[in-house]
């Protein structure tokens, strides 16, 4: 049973609707149902510090005019001026904690609910845009001029909603969203490259965990190493490690464990006498024949027509 929403306690939240968010921060009713643009204050924030939230809508925000630590859970985040912040539906957000004399006077959020995108090619796409699932210390910092971008276009869709709705509002504003999240995936892309010395030291953090797991024979107890694994290991998103290893490298953490194990097999397959089945409960495949298909599908044989063939 949801509890009566205190904003003095830290108490979690679910919010269910933009009506909902609309009255809990004491803004005006909502111009459209599914979608709304609000602009942060010091009051709102203070108000909401401290609170976990669950909410069923999508929201990208901008924390402009942010300077000290903020505390996502166990951990805290210096945020940048001009950091944007993504979260889906069903993720647990914690607000934070509103440090002593800070304000925020420019940010802006923009939410909206699965069902403005469902009907529209965005629905279908909404899940290619990673972002939506990194943690919160994975943010976007955008410059002066990409800041610029976004804000014409979140004041386009404000304009949408302000006006009489007809036939193609939702149109005119799911088009805007989706330009906006084309533009911060244009961004994450940039910051990933300007921060090609951390993403390397990923790569190279990330191919020693392998190397270890397998050293220390976890796979016989652990089986395959999966990429949620990985992330945690390297403290990253999984999704976050896959697309810094798809920019850096041209393939998915999935694609380098897959390459890892199947090296690791070619070996194996060249120099001992074992049975393929040996050899695939001792890389962590569960069945011999799931080893036998991913070999195949890599390489394009099967394990015993490589070792006959080499």
């Amino acid at each position: 049973e949801e509890k009566e929403f205190n904003p003095a306690m830290p108490e979690i939240l679910r919010i269910k609707s933009i009506t909902q968010i609309h009255a809990l921060m004491g803004m005006e009713t909502a111009g459209h149902p599914l979608v709304s643009v609000f602009t942060h204050t010091p009051e709102m924030v203070q108000a909401y510090s401290r609170i976990k939230v669950v909410a069923d809508f999508y929201s990208i925000s901008l924390k402009q005019g942010i300077s000290g630590a903020f505390t996502y859970g166990r951990s805290a985040y210096d945020f940048e001026d001009g950091t944007l912040v993504f979260t889906a539906p069903d993720q647990v957000v914690a607000a934070p904690e509103s440090p002593e004399g800070h304000s925020e006077q420019e940010g802006w959020t923009l939410i909206f609910h699965p069902d403005l995108i469902r009907r529209h090619p965005l629905g279908a796409a909404i899940s290619t845009y990673s972002f939506f699932d990194y943690e919160v210390n994975e943010a976007l910092h955008v410059s002066d001029k990409e800041k610029g971008i976004l804000l014409g276009l979140i004041r386009t869709i404000e304009d949408e909603i302000r006006q009489n709705m007809d036939r193609h509002t939702q149109t005119l504003i799911v088009s805007n969203i989706q330009l906006l999240l084309n533009y911060c995936a244009r961004y994450y892309d940039r910051q990933f490259y300007t921060r090609s010395d951390l993403s390397h030291d990923v790569v190279i953090r990330f191919q020693e965990m392998l190397s270890g797991y397998f050293q220390d024979r976890d796979q016989l107890e652990l089986g395959l190493p999966s990429v949620k694994y990985c992330a945690e290991r390297l403290h990253l998103s999984p999704n976050y490690l896959s697309d810094l290893l798809k920019k850096e490298t041209g393939r998915t953490a999935q694609d380098h464990i897959h390459a890892f194990v199947i090296d690791r097999a070619k070996t194996r397959l060249l120099n001992t006498n074992e049975t393929v089945s040996e050899i695939a409960f001792d890389l962590g495949f569960d069945y011999s024949q799931h080893f036998s298909r991913l070999f195949k599908t890599r390489t394009g044989m099967s394990p015993t027509t490589y070792r006959r063939n080499n």
